[in-house]
C-alpha cells in the first residue's frame, strides 16, 4: 500500500483552496523559504507535500474592520511580494487559464485570495485594482456583517447581499474573479447562487449533515453548488468536523458526504491551515496531505476520482472563471 500510493500522490495535482499563511508568516515574522515547526505551511514543507496549487488567503483581522482594511492588505501584501524577492526559487502566481495549463505534477503554483470584502471600502471600483494586483478570489465576508454581506454570525437575522454586494458579484463574474461564499450567511449563499454567471467555490467549508455548525453547507447548498458547477472545498478544523474526536477518518467522511449529494466534480481540498488552531489527528501540518489519498486508496476509489478530489477539480473550476 505504501508503494501505490507513493506512487499515485506523486502523480496527482495538489491543489488547497485556502490557508492563511501569508498573515502568519507576516505577524510571526518568520520566512516563508524555512523550514519550520511553527505553523502548518512553508516552501520546504509545501515541496515536501507535493501541492502544485496552494490558494494563498490574506485574512483581515477585525480591529481593522470597518476601516483600515484595505490598507492592511496592503500592507500583508508587500510583505509577501518581499518574501518573493528573497525567494530561491520563482513563485508562479496563477492569473489566467494560461497559467493554469502551465499547472503540472512537477510544478509549484500560487493563488492569490481576499478573506473579506471589507477591503473594498464600499468602493467597487477597487476590485478591478484590486485583480491588477494579482488577486483571483474573494471571500465576501468574515462570520459578521459587512456592507456586501451577512456573515454566518448574522445567520439569524435572514439577511443576504446588500446592494453593493449584488455589484460585487457582478463585477467579479465580469472580471474573472472566483466568488468564495465560505462563511456566507445562508441568505447570502442563495443570492450569490441566484445572480451568479460562473462557477462559485466555498473553498474552505464542510457538510451540516455531519456536522451541525454554521460555517458548514448544507445539503441543499450542496446540490446547488453541483448546479451552478462550482466546488466545496472540505476544511480540517475540528470544530467544523466532529464535536468528537477527529483524525484523517473524519475529513475523508465529509469527502465522502459531499461527493453523495454534490457529485465527484465537485469537491476539493481547503484545509485552512494557517488559520486554524488545532488540527485532525493525521494532518497536523501540509506534509500530511498524502494520508488522504491513502484513506481514499483504502476506501476503493477509483485513480480518476481520487485525482479530481486531491486538485483536478479546483483547476477546472478556475479554468472555467478565470480570463
Amino acid at each position: 500500500m505504501d508503494t501505490i500510493c507513493k506512487q499515485l500522490h506523486k502523480n496527482l495535482i495538489v491543489a488547497d483552496g485556502h490557508c492563511d499563511t501569508i498573515l502568519e508568516l507576516y505577524k510571526n515574522k518568520r520566512s516563508f523559504w524555512d523550514f519550520n515547526k511553527k505553523g502548518h505551511l512553508d516552501w520546504p514543507r509545501l515541496k515536501q507535500a507535493k501541492v502544485n496549487l496552494q490558494f494563498l488567503a490574506i485574512y483581515i483581522e477585525p480591529e481593522f474592520k470597518p476601516t483600515g482594511a484595505l490598507a492592511r492588505l496592503l500592507e500583508i501584501l508587500a510583505y509577501f511580494r518581499l518574501q518573493q524577492e528573497q525567494a530561491p526559487e520563482k513563485i508562479e502566481i496563477i492569473r489566467s487559464k494560461q497559467d493554469i495549463k502551465s499547472i503540472n505534477q512537477d510544478t509549484h503554483h500560487f493563488l492569490l485570495s481576499i478573506e473579506g470584502g471589507e477591503v473594498l471600502e464600499r468602493k467597487l471600483s477597487l476590485l478591478a485594482i484590486l485583480f491588477e494586483l494579482g488577486f483571483r478570489c474573494m471571500t465576501l465576508t468574515w462570520n459578521q456583517r459587512n456592507d456586501l454581506a451577512d456573515g454566518v454570525w448574522e445567520n439569524n437575522s435572514g439577511g443576504g447581499l446588500t446592494k453593493l454586494g449584488q455589484e460585487v458579484v457582478y463585477e467579479m463574474n465580469r472580471l474573472g474573479m472566483l466568488i468564495d461564499v465560505s462563511h456566507l450567511s445562508d441568505a447570502g449563499f442563495w443570492d450569490v447562487i441566484s445572480r451568479t454567471t460562473k462557477p462559485i467555490a466555498a473553498t474552505h467549508s464542510c457538510c451540516r449533515a455531519i456536522c451541525s455548525h454554521p460555517r458548514n453547507l448544507t445539503d441543499e447548498q450542496l446540490l446547488a453548488l453541483k448546479k451552478n458547477n462550482g466546488i466545496i472545498g472540505i476544511n480540517f478544523y475540528p470544530d467544523f468536523l466532529s464535536k468528537d474526536r477527529t483524525n484523517v477518518d473524519t475529513v475523508i467522511a465529509h469527502i465522502e458526504h459531499a461527493v453523495s449529494i454534490a457529485g465527484v466534480d465537485h469537491v476539493g481540498l481547503g484545509s485552512d491551515f494557517d488559520g486554524i488552531n488545532k488540527t485532525p489527528q493525521g494532518l497536523e501540518d501540509v506534509t500530511k496531505l498524502s494520508a488522504i489519498t491513502r484513506k481514499l486508496i483504502e476506501r476503493g476509489w477509483s485513480e480518476n476520482n481520487i485525482k479530481k478530489v486531491m486538485g483536478g477539480n479546483f483547476l477546472r473550476v478556475l479554468y472555467e472563471i478565470l480570463p
